[in-house]
């Protein structure tokens, strides 16, 4: 087992990596504060999420250790796949063998609105964006450059309406939801807040997105979760299960 030192020396290592922070002023047309917000789409980068972000799913990971709450990792819509890798590179670090990432992405981009299910979705136009249309193939790829894929990752490709509900995962500590849409939103949290285990952190990535903040709003009151939306940056927010 490393040291504290040196754990935490690869962690912030790999962070500044995933988000390309060393070498910031080869990327185009970013800047230290949108890199830290996690409000620009990097050419270079891993991931989109900012440091904020990256940051918080640290300190939420750490605490589910501390905490000894039980379960898996998950992202759904991973993008490169930075934050997963992240979390894999952060299980290996702790020495943590008995839980998983799941990778869950269309690894196609985003679906198109599906108007007669979620009316709240018309008028989205993230289906058209080839940027976000990331192959399954070049995320497996970014994760073997950081010597992060093995056996504790496994991907679930699809649009997640069809992948949650069969995916064979029983206990979930932390939920990363990062779908922008309410149709991707509601899925999600229909299919995995169940599996949360109490203790354990629901991250929603995209709450300033209209369609996203609708979703969650609609699921709490409906599900009557009162635990406290606790902001994270400009973008993202989240929440610590406190009841079963």
């Amino acid at each position: 087992m490393p040291s504290d030192t040196a754990k935490e020396l690869y962690l912030e290592l790999l962070k500044k990596t995933i988000l390309f922070e060393i070498w910031l002023e080869h990327e185009p047309g970013a800047t230290v504060e949108n890199r830290k917000q996690g409000l620009d789409w990097p050419m270079i980068a891993h991931s989109m999420i900012g440091r904020l972000r990256m940051d918080s799913l640290h300190q939420h990971m750490n605490s589910v250790l501390a905490d000894n709450i039980e379960g898996d990792f998950i992202e759904t819509g991973v993008w490169r796949g930075g934050a997963c890798i992240f979390m894999r590179g952060f299980l290996k670090a702790n020495g943590v063998e008995d839980r998983r990432v799941w990778v869950a992405d269309s690894f196609e981009g985003l679906p198109a609105p599906d108007e007669a299910r979620y009316p709240v979705d018309r008028g989205a136009i993230f289906h058209e964006q080839e940027f976000l249309k990331v192959s399954l193939s070049e995320v497996i790829k970014n994760f073997q450059r950081y010597d992060l894929l093995d056996d504790q990752v496994r991907f679930l490709k699809g649009w997640f309406e069809d992948t949650l509900p069969t995916a064979p995962i029983e206990k979930i500590a932390i939920a990363r939801l990062d779908g922008d849409m309410y149709s991707s939103t509601m899925d999600s949290l229909t299919n995995l807040y169940p599996k949360v285990s109490v203790g354990g952190y629901v991250i929603i990535d995209d709450y300033s997105i209209g369609y996203c903040s609708a979703a969650v709003h609609d699921y709490r009151q409906a599900h009557n979760i009162e635990d406290p939306l606790i902001p994270i940056d400009t973008t993202g927010v989240y929440w610590r299960k406190t009841k079963p």
